[in-house]
């Protein structure tokens, strides 16, 4: 880790030292001003929790590099003009995962969320939960008898994984084969590929593709024929490439996200006991044992935005062209909102205004989705779990612990957890 006297000129985006803890980093920027230049690149870095509120509900800003960043490679920057939306709007098509939701800007983007809500109904989203609990015990059951796990390789990547499956209704004989697909890689090493790689979801794409096709050329009694008919607001027929665009950003999203939450609270178990204690007697406190995991360990460390016209974040001006670095793991520690901000409070009285999922009209669409997911997991961890701790063998004594993250700027997520544990017969 740098010294602070390096982080002036620290590139966040490449300099893997900061991979493990970078929120001593975070901690600078706010302490120059909560929105502030930083990296070689000058994006503009909002560490505070109103500041990023305040760029959420500013419709001046587009959605257009959410995830590309200053790697966008548009051909205008800050100083181009006080209104730079029709150039974003010449150049859109070409900024990597420009197709998809998370980089719309209305009416595109509302129009697709739209579609969105015909896809994810409570309908649907009730079944879901109670193939939840079937996959939790059938996952626990493939290693429940070792007493040992690799927790994500073993639990949260196929979990999150085939839950999103089967909500967007991949048919059940598929299921093996997306496990083998991202067995290895997550989907969310497109946090690293994003500013190479135009679309590093080409599998994803041909899989829905494929399905979507078929279920309008035939349709079946099944929930991919629900997605492949379902229609805008006003009564028309998405293109198929778009409803394949959302279901890969859907599936890619959801996966993602709930396996770094899932990992996460059961890392904070692991290395305190006092937590397992806690909410085995009192499963009502799981929620916000969750939010607290959201709000310490927020799994989108950074997106962006674009100044589509000069404005201003607090009383910081941000002329037309300006990247704006979003980084919702340094909101969600902003002591100015949340007290001892880098402690862990499973009964911090406002957590659920933590940020991790976002806010305004680009807010998370799968956070419900994700809050079952780990409520459902930890209700039969505890079930079939006890004595849960960190491996020493893996990740070193308390007070020296090892934990390797993914190393993306994009998304803030453990590598691997091993933990230990009995099993606990019911």
């Amino acid at each position: 880790m740098p010294d602070q006297t390096n982080y002036e000129t620290v590139d966040y985006f490449t300099d893997e030292s900061l991979i493990p803890d970078p929120y001593p980093y975070f901690d600078h920027l706010r302490s120059k001003c909560p929105v502030t230049k930083a990296t070689p690149f000058g994006v503009l870095a909002v560490t505070g929790y109103a500041e990023a509120l305040s760029v959420y509900k500013n419709p001046a800003f587009s959605s257009c590099v959410s995830v590309a960043g200053p790697f966008s490679g548009l051909p205008f920057g800050p100083g181009e003009s006080d209104d730079v939306t029709e150039l974003i709007e010449q150049h859109r098509d070409a900024v990597p995962m420009a197709e998809h939701i998370t980089s719309q800007d209305p009416p595109l983007h509302t129009r697709t969320r739209g579609l969105l809500s015909r896809l994810i109904t409570p309908k649907r989203l009730k079944e879901n939960e109670e193939f939840m609990w079937r996959l939790a015990d059938k996952q626990l059951d493939t290693f429940i008898d070792r007493g040992r796990s690799e927790f994500l390789g073993d639990y949260a990547k196929p979990f999150s994984l085939l839950v999103i499956a089967d909500l967007l209704g991949v048919p059940a004989e598929d299921h093996e084969e997306f496990k083998a697909v991202f067995a290895g890689e997550t989907v969310g090493e497109l946090g690293k590929d994003a500013p190479t790689s135009h679309n590093p979801l080409e599998w994803l794409n041909d899989k829905f593709h494929g399905y979507i096709a078929d279920r309008r050329r035939e349709p079946r009694e099944d929930v991919l024929t629900e997605l492949a008919q379902a229609k805008h607001e006003d009564g028309s027929t998405p293109d198929i490439d778009d409803v394949m665009n959302l279901s890969t950003f859907l599936f890619a999203a959801g996966t993602e996200t709930t396996t770094k939450l899932v990992s996460s609270a059961v890392r904070f178990i692991a290395a305190n006991p006092g937590f397992e204690v806690m909410l085995r007697e009192d499963r009502s406190k799981i929620p916000a044992f969750l939010e607290e995991t959201l709000r310490l360990e927020s799994p989108v460390k950074s997106h962006f935005r674009m100044a589509r016209m000069s404005t201003t974040i607090a009383d910081v001006d941000v002329p037309a062209g300006t990247t704006v670095m979003l980084l919702p793991g340094a909101c969600n520690r902003d002591q100015r909102k949340f007290a001892d901000p880098n402690e862990f409070q499973a009964d911090r009285p406002n957590v659920r205004e933590q940020i991790a999922f976002i806010r305004g009209a680009h807010s998370c669409p799968g956070a419900p989705l994700a809050r079952a997911e780990g409520r459902i997991s930890l209700e039969r961890i505890l079930d079939r779990m006890k004595d849960i701790t960190i491996s020493e063998e893996h990740h070193g004594p308390p007070g020296d612990r090892r934990f390797a993250y993914e190393p993306t700027f994009i998304m803030r997520g453990l590598s691997e957890l091993h933990i230990t544990f009995e099993e606990a017969h019911q």
